[in-house]
């Protein structure tokens, strides 16, 4: 097995040295330098040819959000971010991968115990691992739209959602949700349902920073909420969120899920939505490792719903995508920047 050349990117020696160490007994990754910031960074990429780079964000000299945009114009390599996530540094992480990155780290702590750090290597490594295996060809730098509301439209009040798009993504799912999200279109009929496979405190933020982004109001699903038309509720994979009636309308129920590591929240979304919304449902399956989704894809086809699937040229992780395209009859099959007016387009056909 090819060890990965790793890059680390920081301007904390204590952060450089807490990477080290973990990854100090791993046979997989080679540490091959370090940087303080971006300007050093750059000269190192050019001479060292990492297969794939840890950068922070605030950096003196040249932050990483300026540095991640000479790399990709000069040597596109798959770039994973080092950030706490924090309110206020939120928006300027997804920046980043809207500049490319492929993913988030939260950062290290030294101080961490040492149950916590061995569950965070194990999180780093695997992300490390997904990202040295990315096509530097689906790196690509996503546009803000022009025009757009800054911040999110508000549900119809007093309405309920008459058909829902539930969308699945797990590993490369930001950089698709980045390029779907911000361009659907609200109406009076349609609510948006989204599981991600990310850590809750990331969902959160990202539910944060789409709100600004986009016409779609979104924020992060909640137990016993009604499903309102013109909402994109988010979800993080560690929770099942799932639909339901209550007299006549529709319902999430939020629960932890009880086996998340075995990745089954999208199915159980699809299943719901199916069952629920029936042939007025819709399943979207993107970037993702791992098989989840397809079961559930499945069931919506079944009742006469409408199915997409990512085309796996143009995502980081081809599990998912897979997974589905071999067992699922899918209706559509297209890339992540087209998702968006073809959900428009099904949606406007069926309005009234």
């Amino acid at each position: 097995m090819k060890r990965q050349r790793l890059l680390i990117v920081d301007d904390s020696p204590l952060v450089r040295k807490t990477i080290l160490d973990l990854f100090a007994d791993e046979e997989s990754v080679e540490i091959v330098g370090q940087a303080e910031n971006g300007i050093e960074a750059l000269y190192q990429i050019s001479q060292l040819k990492p297969d794939v780079i840890t950068m922070d964000i605030s950096m003196p000299g040249m932050d990483g959000l300026s540095a991640l945009k000479h790399l990709m114009i000069k040597h596109p390599t798959p770039v994973v971010m080092l950030s706490s996530l924090t309110k206020e540094g939120a928006a300027i992480t997804f920046d980043a991968l809207r500049f490319g990155a492929v993913d988030i780290i939260s950062k290290p702590s030294a101080i961490e115990s040492e149950g916590a750090l061995d569950e965070q290597a194990a999180d780093i490594l695997s992300k490390i691992e997904f990202a040295s295996q990315v096509e530097v060809g689906a790196i690509k730098y996503i546009r803000r739209k022009n025009g757009v509301a800054a911040a999110g439209s508000q549900p119809g009040s007093g309405t309920v959602a008459k058909r829902v798009v539930a969308i699945g993504a797990a590993e490369g799912g930001y950089g698709a949700l980045l390029k779907i999200i911000p361009h659907l279109r609200p109406d009076s009929e349609t609510a948006y349902l989204v599981t991600l496979y990310a850590a809750p405190h990331h969902v959160n933020a990202f539910a944060r920073y789409l709100n600004s982004y986009g016409e779609l109001q979104v924020k992060v699903g909640e137990h016993d909420e009604v499903v309102r038309p013109g909402v994109c509720y988010l979800n993080s994979g560690v929770n099942y969120m799932t639909l339901h009636r209550y007299e006549s309308d529709p319902v999430l129920h939020v629960s932890p899920a009880p086996f998340a590591s075995r990745k089954g929240s999208i199915d159980m979304m699809f299943f719901s939505t199916a069952e629920v919304m029936e042939d007025e449902s819709y399943g979207v399956i993107l970037s993702g490792c791992g098989s989840d989704g397809f079961e559930g894809l499945d069931e919506i086809e079944r009742v006469g719903g409408a199915t997409i699937v990512q085309d796996q040229h143009t995502a980081l992780c081809k599990g998912m995508i897979n997974a589905a395209m071999a067992r699922v009859n899918v209706g559509h099959i297209e890339s992540d920047s087209r998702i968006a007016a073809v959900l428009n387009d099904l949606l406007g056909n069926r309005q009234g």
